[in-house]
């Protein structure tokens, strides 16, 4: 069966058919901290530290972003990896009393 016309007309369409494989540049999406009256800067570094991996110099500058400019961006990622930490974080933050505000933005 090896000269089937039906198996041979498959095999010339695979053959014959133009792919043009185009990568699609992933959007990214950025996870911002939010500056409030409440949340106290040390909190903010520990939670910089704790879930984006931020070295304590890392967090401290971006906490200093935070306070003096309202808004700091703790990262950079996936849609999806953006709102899990964002989920994440808030959790962490109202377990622990914090009002700390995050959002996600496209990048």
């Amino acid at each position: 069966m090896a000269n089937d016309p039906i198996k041979k007309e498959d095999n010339d369409g695979d053959l014959a058919t133009e792919r043009k494989s185009k990568l699609e540049k992933i959007r990214r999406y950025k996870v911002l901290f939010h500056n409030d009256d409440y949340t106290t800067m040390e909190f903010v570094i520990d939670v910089l530290m704790k879930f984006f991996h931020k070295s304590e110099t890392e967090a401290t500058h971006i906490m200093l972003s935070v306070h003096h400019k309202g808004h700091g961006v703790a990262g950079v990622f996936t849609k999806d990896v953006a709102e899990t930490k964002v989920a994440q974080v808030t959790d962490y933050a109202k377990e622990q009393g914090m009002p700390l505000r995050l959002s996600v933005e496209p990048e």
